[in-house]
C-alpha cells in the first residue's frame, strides 16, 4: 500500500533521515517508537508531503507522491493525519468541524456529510456534542472530535502524530480506545507513540528509530521482549546511565560521588540504593586505582526502570586485571566490604578488555 525508497530529510545543514527503506501494508498497523528528536515526527510529515523529502520516493498505490506531475490533495485525502494539538476549528461546532471537508472536498451533499459525521461522533462517543464548539470540550473529548474529522473523510491510511502527549492519563485511555477501535476495523495506521504498552498491544509491527531512520523494526513481541540492537534494548527496558572516565589514581572521588547522587536523584531511587551505590563505589575504584596507572578506566552508573535494577560498571582495555583477586590486605577488605552491598560481583575478559559488573542492592 505504501513503499518507502531511500527516503531522506535534510533541513538546511543537518540531516534528520537517511536512507529509509521500507512497505506498510493494508490493515497493518505500525507504532514508530524512539527517543525525542529522531525524526520520527518528520517521518510522519513526509509520508503526505507535509514536509517534502529531500531525497527518496513514496508510493502510495503505486502513485508517486515526489513526482512534480502527481495531485498530491488527492493522494492526501485518502491518507489522512491527527496532529498532538487537535487543530480543530475554534469558531466552527463540533459537527461543521466534521463536514467541511467533506463539502468542499469530497463534494458531499450537506446531508450526507452531517449524517455520516454524526455516525463517526456516535463511533467515539461524542454525538451529544455535536452543537458544542471546542473550547467547551476537555482536551481527550477535542482529540476524539479530531479523528472523527479525520474519518469524516473516509481515509484508507491514518497517520497519527503523537495524539496524546498533550493528554492526561484519563484522556490518553479515551483516545487510545478509539484508535483501539480503528485497528480492530482493519483501518491502516501508522501511530507516533510514546505509549510503550499501547504499540505493544495494537500493534502489527513497531519501528524503533533512531540514528536517522528505521534502527530496528519487528513484531511488538521481538522489540519489546527480544531487540537485537543495543539502543533498542535500552530504550524499550528504558536504561538511564551516568558515565565517567577515570584518567589516573588521582581522580577527584568527591566529584565523581556528587555526579552519582544527582543522577540517583534524577531516578528517584530510594536512600538505602543511593547508600549501597556510594559504598561499593568507593571501595571498587581503590580496587582499581593500581591499574589506573597503566590504562584509564570507564565508569557507568546503569539504572533499568522496567526491572529497577541498579548497576555499577568498570571497564578498562589493555592486560588483564581483576580487581577480584588479591592485591593486598587493604584491597581485600575493600572487596568484602563492596560484596556485602552489592548482590553480585562478577568480572569478564572479553575483546581485550576487563569488565567489572556489580549489582547494587535495593
Amino acid at each position: 500500500m505504501i513503499k518507502i525508497r531511500d527516503l531522506g530529510k535534510r533541513f538546511g545543514e543537518l540531516q534528520v533521515l537517511e536512507g529509509i527503506s521500507t512497505e506498510i501494508h493494508k490493515g497493518e498497523v505500525i507504532s514508530i517508537i524512539g527517543p525525542s528528536g529522531c525524526g520520527k515526527s518528520t517521518f510522519l510529515r513526509c509520508l503526505n508531503l507535509l514536509e517534502r523529502p529531500t531525497a527518496g520516493q513514496i508510493l502510495v498505490d503505486g502513485i508517486d507522491l515526489t513526482d512534480s506531475r502527481t495531485q498530491v490533495p488527492k493522494v492526501r485525502q485518502k491518507m489522512n493525519m491527527v496532529f498532538q494539538s487537535f487543530n480543530l476549528f475554534a469558531h466552527l461546532t463540533v459537527l461543521e468541524n466534521l463536514t467541511l471537508g467533506p463539502l468542499r472536498l469530497l463534494g458531499e451533499t450537506r446531508e450526507t456529510a452531517e449524517t455520516h459525521a454524526l455516525e463517526l461522533l456516535r463511533v467515539v462517543g461524542l454525538a451529544e456534542k455535536a452543537d458544542n464548539f471546542p473550547e467547551e470540550l476537555s482536551g481527550g473529548q477535542r482529540q476524539r472530535v479530531a479523528i472523527a474529522r479525520c474519518l469524516a473523510m473516509r481515509p484508507e491510511i491514518i497517520l497519527f502524530d503523537e495524539p496524546t502527549s498533550a493528554l492526561d492519563p484519563t484522556m490518553v485511555r479515551e483516545v487510545l480506545s478509539v484508535i483501539r477501535r480503528l485497528a480492530r476495523e482493519g483501518m491502516t495506521m501508522l501511530i507516533v507513540t510514546h505509549e510503550m504498552d499501547f504499540a505493544r498491544d495494537v500493534s502489527h509491527r513497531v519501528f524503533y528509530m533512531d540514528e536517522k531512520g528505521i534502527y530496528e523494526e519487528g513484531t511488538p513481541q521481538q522489540i519489546f521482549e527480544a531487540p537485537v540492537r543495543e539502543k533498542t534494548r535500552a530504550f524499550v527496558n528504558r536504561v538511564r546511565s551516568y558515565a565517567c572516565v577515570l584518567g589516573s589514581p588521582d581522580f577527584d572521588l568527591p566529584a565523581l560521588n556528587a555526579g552519582m547522587e544527582a543522577f540517583c536523584e534524577k531516578q528517584i531511587l530510594p536512600r538505602s540504593s543511593r547508600h549501597n551505590l556510594m559504598l561499593v563505589a568507593e571501595e571498587l575504584l581503590l580496587a582499581w586505582r593500581a591499574a589506573l596507572a597503566v590504562a584509564p578506566v570507564e565508569m557507568t552508573v546503569v539504572y533499568t526502570e522496567k526491572t529497577e535494577r541498579l548497576e555499577l560498571v568498570f571497564e578498562q582495555a589493555g592486560a588483564e586485571y581483576n580487581p577480584l583477586e588479591s592485591h593486598g590486605l587493604e584491597d581485600d577488605l575493600g572487596i568484602v566490604l563492596a560484596q556485602n552491598f552489592a548482590e553480585e560481583l562478577i568480572f569478564t575478559r572479553e575483546n581485550g578488555r576487563n569488565r567489572l559488573t556489580a549489582r547494587i542492592k535495593r
